[in-house]
């Protein structure tokens, strides 16, 4: 069971990516980042990391992206143009691509039997524990990151306020 439903949010969370980088629409593509980090936040819990899986909805999918939806819609920022790339990118690209799908598949077909186990530590760490080194050990740069979310938010109005005449 755990399998099948990797399998499909491992797939949702690469179709939410795909689907991030091709839409036109900057709010469309903020849809399908929630999509990705709520799959991930799925993944998470078939690892077993409960407070991981919770902190991911929460924060990301929540918190930051509720952040996005607001810069982006702050800055009116509507229908992107398109370009056509660069030809390197495609004379690059799109070999590259299949030699690292290719060397993957190699990879991943070769050692089969080894990549099915896994297995958890020794110590398995508690909520309090990880608590006491976020809001302890880590304050500083727990508080820094605030202040830098807010120093963009500020910045993001300023940027966007019309200036009267």
């Amino acid at each position: 069971m755990h399998l099948v439903l990797f399998f499909i949010f491992g797939g949702l969370c690469v179709a939410g990516a795909l689907n991030l980088l091709l839409q036109r629409h900057p709010i469309n593509s903020a849809l399908s980042l929630i999509v990705v980090m709520s799959s991930l936040a799925v993944l998470y819990l078939l690892l077993g990391a409960e407070f991981l899986a919770a902190a991911q909805v929460i924060v990301y999918s929540g918190a930051i992206m509720v952040l996005f939806t607001f810069v982006i819609m702050l800055l009116n920022a509507g229908r992107e143009d398109r370009t056509h790339g660069s030809k390197a990118a495609y004379a690059l690209g799109f070999p590259g691509a299949a030699i690292l799908v290719s060397l993957l598949a190699y990879i991943f077909l070769s050692n089969s039997r080894e990549l099915g186990s896994a297995e958890l530590g020794a110590y398995i760490v508690s909520t309090g524990d990880l608590s006491n080194v976020l809001f302890r050990d880590l304050l500083l740069p727990f508080e820094v990151t605030s202040v830098l979310i807010l120093v963009a938010i500020l910045g993001a109005v300023a940027l966007a306020r019309k200036e009267e005449n």
